[in-house]
């Protein structure tokens, strides 16, 4: 696999670009990710209740999903230099700032709004466009994977490493430390962006087509609404668990570290999962890849719900939905881009994301609704295994093109 990959970005500046946008979000992903954790001790140490830290941070999952066509716009349009630099200043700023929010409009502004926009602007959108507006089309599939990878990456070293400052220098040095962490992404921001675009054949619109006529195709096209709505799907399910898979470990009577491995684990599952998803997508239809990974899902959520909740549950259930995490990722811009090709990729797949954070608002913020209501999480585990189902079944009817540079 790792040789295929080699290979594929064996084109001048292609690994030098990837390896950049990787790192960008292993920081700014490797951060987000990582907010879960301090719902706890937040709550803890404050007075304002479970279901208003949930709705902070349901906004947040809203919000960066919200910045990403947006974010895509203006690197479209103006490049993606000044964007991501200050995506990054903003996440670094959120952060530094959440110690001193401690109300619910307090969180909302700093983690719903300022973590979250400038996680956001960083993103897959501008970066895996920035990226294939780079490379030659043969290395797109795999970039995006290694992309993809670099997120994963930094979920897996930054839940434990955020776990272990919170119970060494408190929840709010914690936070203080994830600023100046985020602000490492800026020395790579020029390796990515320092390297010229070459030329892209869109498929369905011609390279002189305005920005209007290519989005309201888009919106017209009956494959990109089925795309969207498997991904709401998938957001639903990940900012379900990113956010409450703490709570869930507490009410099995596990201790907290549990719950940052398992993060954790569901990051280094990930990088090996998007890595075989960006080779796949070099070789199959990303429908298929998109149809399968969503299945898997109902089986391993069925499959916790009827194991015994130890530790190991935790780990392996981790372990296989994370192979699938976010390695939804490559498949779905991989079809944006068939459909309407590059020039607007950055854009087109913000508004994917965009309603994979729709999906991500309602999966964390019910899931704390659920808490507080029942004490328990059964119904949005039940949920959450049906909609991951239909995100299987939409994605199946999708006309996707074949490949073309």
């Amino acid at each position: 696999m790792f040789a295929h990959i080699r290979n594929a970005l064996s084109a001048p500046h292609a690994m030098t670009v990837t390896l950049a946008a990787a790192g960008i979000l292993m920081v700014t992903m490797g951060t987000r990710q990582s907010l879960g954790l301090f719902v706890a001790p937040i709550n803890s140490s404050s007075e304002i209740g479970i279901v208003a830290v949930s709705l902070a941070l349901a906004i947040g999952q809203f919000s960066w999903g919200l910045a990403q066509p947006f974010a895509g716009f203006l690197s479209d349009r103006f490049g993606p230099a000044k964007v991501l630099v200050v995506g990054v200043f903003l996440l670094a700023l959120g952060s530094a700032l959440t110690p001193f929010m401690l109300s619910g409009f307090g969180l909302i502004v700093s983690m719903g709004l300022l973590i979250s926009i400038g996680s956001g602007i960083g993103g897959f959108s501008v970066l895996i466009g920035a990226t294939a507006q780079r490379i030659p089309a043969e290395a797109r599939g795999p970039a995006s994977g290694v992309i993809n990878a670099g997120g994963s990456l930094g979920q897996f070293i930054g839940a434990p490493i955020f776990q272990g400052l919170i119970q060494a220098v408190g929840w709010a040095g914690s936070l203080w430390a994830m600023a100046i962490i985020s602000l490492s992404a800026l020395p790579l921001i020029n390796r990515l962006t320092g390297t010229k675009t070459i030329h892209t054949h869109p498929q369905n619109f011609s390279e002189g087509d305005p920005f209007g006529k290519t989005i309201c195709g888009a919106f017209a096209n009956p494959n990109y609404f089925l795309l969207n709505l498997g991904f709401f799907t998938c957001g639903f399910h990940i900012a379900f668990l990113v956010t409450h898979l703490p709570g869930e470990v507490s009410l099995c009577g596990l201790p907290a570290s549990v719950a940052s491995w398992s993060l954790a684990i569901i990051g280094l599952s990930n990088i090996f999962g998007s890595l075989y998803a960006g080779q796949c997508v070099a070789r199959f239809r990303s429908k298929y890849i998109l149809a399968v990974m969503y299945g898997s899902r109902v089986l391993l959520i069925l499959a916790y719900m009827l194991l015994p909740k130890t530790d190991w549950t935790f780990y392996i259930f981790a372990a296989g939905l994370g192979f699938t995490w976010l390695a939804t990722v490559p498949p779905t811009a991989a079809i944006v881009g068939k459909l309407f090709g590059l020039r607007y990729l950055a854009t087109l797949f913000g508004i994917s994301m965009l309603s994979h954070q729709v999906g991500a608002f309602f999966g964390a913020y019910l899931g704390g609704v659920a808490l507080a209501e029942w004490g328990n999480l059964d119904a949005m585990w039940i949920a959450d295994m049906a909609l991951a189902g239909i995100a299987a079944l939409v994605n199946l009817p999708i006309r996707e093109p074949q490949l073309k540079s």
